[in-house]
């Protein structure tokens, strides 16, 4: 019978994640040789509930707020990257059923509480078009993360009226209804297999559908009635990259963690002096330890605000949004440039696969890959509405 978490806290959650932490670095070289998650690893996070932190708790599920959705996953990401990404994946995909109509939250979840869905969220991939009693849905998917576990998939799409957009929407596929190419050959997070996903001319009832409109924060989504916990009246379109950065942030923390494991051990090769008194090596771990508490405080206090904001049943403004998007991004940043000094401490040692920094590093420049990290681009699009210029996103 599928467990139920309703009693769990948010300490106890993070604390289920933090006890796995020691295994998943036992396994992340497993995971990736392999491309996917050891069975091992998907028993103890069904068995932890973790994966159901934002699951409503009438279908057993934890229901807490939405900075246990960030911690687990920080703390998960310490252990392996990549497990931290397909959780957080999970972790929303959860969240975001409950907002769908509650018809097909019954047909899922009924079937399989700890039922597992994938997305593709680039609404450009897809195109639909409206039907009598629903829509018809054709794309091609990149990115499509924890795909080869799931047995659902989100997808996003622009439903098009002639040439005219008119709704950007999710539609909910039954992997009968869509192809997966085994793509994901790739620099590092191997054990995502976000592989492409594709579906041609498949019809979709109106109830397996959902509109970006309506998750941008507050309680116009279908679900709401049945849904009324203040977690899913944040705006989510918003603040769902959040769950990115906290991979990148503990993945971070990973190669801090590691790095001062190994220069308290070692000395130099050539003159046998302690590599922990050379005031180079103590001002890159000094430094490096400031970007990722940075990005760790300004992760968590926009979280915390999100929620505070929907417990008050209010909706942050544009610029508020944008703030958050730009902080994601900055936070994504200072990670990097934290690993990537560590990474350069360590050496000819940081060439060799054995060494735990070497994937590390790679997995921290294939994360920030997505959308959410992009610098430039949330940066300056908050700096152009700070300036009073007008920006153009339907989905905010």
């Amino acid at each position: 019978m599928p467990l139920s978490f309703v009693s769990v806290t948010h300490a106890e959650a993070v604390s289920r994640a933090r006890e796995i932490v020691p295994r998943l670095r036992e396994r992340a070289a497993q995971a990736e040789a392999t491309r996917e998650l050891p069975q091992e690893t998907m028993r103890e996070l069904h068995e932890s509930g973790i994966m159901r932190a934002l699951q409503p708790k009438c279908w057993g599920g934890m229901e807490l707020g939405y900075i246990t959705y960030f911690d687990v996953v920080m703390e998960l990401a310490r252990g392996c990257a990549s497990t931290a990404w397909n959780v957080s994946q999970v972790i929303m995909h959860h969240y975001l059923l409950a907002m769908f109509d509650p018809r097909i939250q019954e047909e899922i979840w009924s079937a399989n509480p700890e039922t597992i869905i994938a997305t593709g969220i680039a609404f450009p991939q897809g195109q639909a078009r409206r039907t009598g009693d629903g829509y018809v849905l054709s794309g091609q998917w990149s990115f499509s993360s924890v795909v080869n576990l799931s047995d659902w998939n989100m997808l996003a799409a622009l439903v098009r009226d002639g040439d005219r957009v008119v709704d950007h929407r999710f539609f909910l596929l039954h992997k009968s209804q869509y192809e997966i190419v085994d793509d994901w050959q790739v620099l590092g997070m191997s054990a995502t297999r976000s592989m492409t996903v594709t579906a041609k001319q498949v019809p979709v009832p109106e109830y397996r559908t959902l509109s970006a409109y309506d998750i941008r924060g507050g309680d116009g989504f279908p679900g709401a009635r049945a849904n009324p916990h203040p977690v899913f009246r944040v705006p989510v379109l918003t603040l769902g990259g959040h769950g990115v950065v906290a991979c990148a942030i503990g993945n971070a923390r990973a190669a801090l963690e590691h790095t001062i494991e190994m220069v308290r051990e070692r000395s130099t090769n050539y003159t046998g002096a302690k590599m922990r008194d050379f005031q180079t090596v103590q001002l890159r771990i000094g430094a490096a330890g400031a970007l990722i508490d940075t990005a760790l405080l300004m992760m968590r206090s926009d979280c915390i605000e999100g929620q505070e904001t929907a417990n008050r049943d209010l909706v942050p403004d544009r610029e508020t949004k944008l703030r958050y998007k730009r902080n994601a991004a900055f936070a994504a940043h200072l990670c990097n440039e934290a690993v990537d000094s560590l990474h350069a401490m360590a050496g000819a040692n940081g060439i060799y696969r054995s060494y735990p920094l070497e994937r590390i590093f790679r997995d921290e420049h294939a994360l920030s890959g997505h959308v959410t990290c992009h610098f430039d681009t949330h940066v300056s699009t908050w700096g152009l509405a700070a300036l009073g210029g007008e920006v153009s996103n339907p989905t905010l």
